[in-house]
């Protein structure tokens, strides 16, 4: 590669994912195509560390990391995992996101939370049908209904890195895979060289945004800060959250095996 007091679910932050055919210059265009077209920017094995900052502070790390490629109900898919810890003055966050990409789609199959913050505690897992546009909770009785090629929280950085949305453009799309909280909206915004401590990096500023509380909300004004390049790596991301500026700043970069 070239050179989150109030509860803070951090991890549906930077991930998501969060990733295509062309843009309409100054319009949103809307699109639900598999980017079967592209290659994909990451590989099995790919692992990433992060330095979590609340305002200035450090308050802990986070891992992004391409697992590997698993069955699921007969398809392969990607796993991939986002995993938080930290926190300030006994506000620990213990945060862990899965989820099963299709290999040739990307849509999301399934996908696991488990989160651990302060004394709030919740595990979920849905099951997702992208053939079927339903998915299940739990264990619910009856399926709910979703959208085509779905994308939850843990996929929707990987998604976004497979996605070009050229400086100044605006890219809209209905994947979330609850259709309640679409569309989610990718502003192109500018290039920016920035240094974090793994190095100096040329990126494209991407601003997510989901209709939905958390990180990506529309009031957040969250950025990420994608490196210009083939691998289109997750450099650095800012949000507020609770009133503070929340970062999570690149460490460490291992690319998978060719």
């Amino acid at each position: 590669m070239s050179r989150v007091p109030r509860r803070w679910s951090l991890a549906a932050a930077a991930l998501a994912a969060l990733g295509g055919p062309p843009a309409v210059v100054g319009a949103q265009q809307q699109t639900t195509e598999p980017p079967t077209t592209m290659a994909r920017p990451f590989r099995v094995g790919e692992q990433l560390r992060y330095q979590v900052r609340y305002g200035r502070i450090p308050v802990g790390h986070a891992t992004m990391s391409v697992v590997g490629v698993e069955d699921v109900r007969g398809r392969p898919s990607y796993h991939v995992t986002f995993a938080i810890d930290g926190g300030l003055s006994g506000l620990q966050v213990h945060d862990r996101y899965e989820s099963w990409l299709d290999t040739a789609t990307l849509a999301s199959r399934r996908h696991v939370q488990e989160i651990r913050e302060v004394r709030y505690r919740r595990s979920t897992r849905y099951e997702i049908y992208p053939e079927e546009q339903r998915y299940r909770e739990n264990d619910e009785d009856s399926l709910r209904t979703s959208v085509a090629l779905p994308l939850d929280e843990g996929s929707f950085v990987y998604f976004m890195r497979t996605v070009r949305v050229p400086v100044g453009q605006t890219r809209e799309f209905h994947q979330y895979f609850k259709p309640d909280r679409n569309p989610v909206v990718i502003r192109a915004l500018r290039r920016d060289t920035v240094e974090v401590p793994s190095g100096r990096y040329p990126t494209v500023v991407v601003r997510p945004q989901i209709p939905a509380r958390g990180i990506f909300a529309e009031g957040g004004e969250a950025e990420l800060w994608f490196s210009d390049d083939a691998e289109r790596v997750l450099v650095q991301l800012k949000t507020k959250f609770a009133g503070f500026s929340l970062s999570l700043l690149l460490v460490e970069f291992r690319p998978g095996p060719p």
